[in-house]
């Protein structure tokens, strides 16, 4: 009756009267001398102290990493998150920003988080306590995988729980020494190498988690021979997000020995028989972004996949893997577009059948200007034309502030 007389249908009109007016959004509140369980009064005291109020409407925090007051603040909510209180949960922030100092919460306090304090509570008496110990009984769980331990070391650096740490670190290199899965090993780096490249904004040492990152690359390096060989289509598709990631994760790092190993690594492989082609052409992709090999050996390459006596689908597997994330390369390249343009028009009826799928969804993940670029390439090898407005004299100023920037003479 209310749905159809005063909301005219509408359901979320209808949603809008349920939680204002039935259920209300109003926290009642109990006296500080009432007793209460002492992780309760301890949040109680850090909420006061930190300046965060329980209130039930939603309501979007912007921490600023560079304020002490900040830093505090991400702790403790990160704190209440390992005790699954989710007071604050990660949300997008709305300033436009890209610097890794900001941190933007989501926060609502809800009626039932009540209990899950009281249930926290066997962990500790405080939160800082509470979230160590609760750290510490997940690491000692049986057959706990060596990504959920590095989720834990992640968050352990984040809440700042120094004493918990130190146990999870030892428990990372137990399991890691412990597991030649070389996927797994994968799964687990680019968390640790962001910890390690992001972690000192908060201040935090992450100088022991070095040690383990390069101990984690090295393992990689040396079984990624073994674990490219032979594989199928789908495997070799789920090895490709692995080699995507850890590729990103070493080259974000930024150091020179561990970056050489990973290339070399790779390096080693592309010219093997017994690996799926989707892989040798992503590590070529990967080598020629990288410098490792020049755009004619890449071209080479492709030019030998396309050529060789392997069934289509095999090739458009190859050119998946080289192409697969962007498509500037080709609409640079016209020397690539052109090998891959005459092989597609060599195809046979149904070879073209077996291959369009496969090359549909590898052309359908670029973006729609690489895609017009490529595509008027193809039809007539015209360059796409684009028309841009310049202003003279506003470009000069943007130089001469460049050229001050710089310490030259504009």
């Amino acid at each position: 009756a209310t749905r159809s007389v005063m909301c005219d249908g509408n359901d979320v009109l209808l949603d809008l009267i349920t939680r204002r007016l039935v259920v209300g959004e109003a926290l009642g509140a109990v006296p500080e001398e009432t007793p209460t369980v002492p992780l309760e009064a301890d949040l109680r005291a850090r909420s006061k102290t930190l300046r965060l109020r329980q209130q039930a409407g939603a309501k979007t925090l912007d921490l600023d990493l560079r304020r002490d007051i900040d830093v505090e603040r991400s702790q403790f909510l990160h704190r209440l998150g390992i005790l699954e209180i989710d007071w604050g949960t990660p949300a997008d922030s709305e300033v436009r920003s890209t610097g890794t100092f900001r941190e933007t919460w989501a926060l609502q306090w809800k009626p039932e988080f009540s209990v899950s304090v009281i249930e926290a509570s066997l962990w500790g008496t405080t939160v800082v306590a509470a979230a160590t110990s609760c750290v510490v009984s997940k690491i000692n769980e049986p057959d706990i995988s060596l990504a959920s331990l590095i989720g834990l070391l992640e968050n352990s650096l984040l809440a700042n729980l120094p004493a918990a740490l130190s146990a999870v670190l030892e428990s990372v290199k137990t399991v890691a020494a412990l597991d030649h899965d070389v996927s797994h090993l994968m799964a687990a780096l680019p968390t640790l190498t962001r910890t390690l490249r992001y972690g000192d904004v908060r201040g935090t040492d992450v100088s022991a988690l070095v040690d383990v990152a390069d101990s984690l690359l090295i393992r990689i390096c040396t079984g990624l021979a073994v674990a490219v060989t032979g594989l199928d289509d789908p495997s070799a598709e789920e090895f490709r997000e692995h080699l995507d990631k850890v590729h990103s994760a070493v080259m974000v790092r930024d150091d020179r020995d561990a970056s050489a190993r990973w290339l070399q690594a790779m390096a080693g492989v592309i010219d093997r028989d017994d690996v799926n082609g989707l892989l040798v052409g992503r590590m070529v992709r990967l080598l020629r972004d990288s410098g490792s090999i020049t755009e004619t050996a890449a071209a080479q390459r492709l030019s030998r996949a396309l050529s060789v006596g392997s069934t289509p689908t095999a090739k458009a597997g190859w050119v998946d893997g080289f192409l697969g994330g962007g498509g500037l390369v080709l609409v640079h390249d016209r020397a690539l577009l052109t090998l891959i343009d005459t092989w597609v028009r060599q195809l046979r009826e149904q070879d073209f059948i077996d291959t369009l799928p496969l090359l549909r969804r590898t052309f359908g993940a670029f973006e729609a200007g690489e895609r017009r670029a490529i595509g008027q390439a193809v039809r007539g090898g015209r360059r796409v034309e684009t028309t841009v407005e310049t202003d003279a004299r506003r470009g000069r100023a943007a130089m001469a502030v460049v050229a001050d920037i710089l310490g030259v003479g504009a």
